[in-house]
């Protein structure tokens, strides 16, 4: 006959150990690159107009120092006071966050 007690030991460790694989894997998993280009599009946008874009669809490694990971590399293009200005921008690839920006 089964014991209480040990079906609901298995139970929470099976829901515990289920909850860790979940986290991991979803902690490992790339945005888009699509999406990440995206945001950074709506942040010029606030700015002015786009003439264009452009994104590396694979993500790259990426040390800064002590800091490893793994990023997206893309580019702006836009007119401002009748001059082109190409910008090139680095994203982390698991977050999306725009890690940095420089004018070309």
């Amino acid at each position: 006959m089964l014991n209480w007690k040990s079906l609901l030991f298995g139970a929470g460790v099976g829901f515990i150990g289920g909850y860790l694989v979940k986290d991991t894997v979803t902690s490992r998993t790339y945005i888009s690159a699509e999406k990440v280009l995206n945001h950074v599009k709506k942040g010029f946008k606030r700015e002015g107009t786009i003439d264009g874009s452009w994104i590396h669809m694979k993500a790259e490694d990426y040390q800064k120092h002590a800091i490893k990971t793994k990023i997206y590399r893309g580019g702006i293009s836009r007119s401002q006071n009748g001059q082109l200005q190409q910008f090139e921008f680095i994203a982390d690839a698991y977050t999306g966050s725009v890690l940095d920006v420089y004018l070309l």
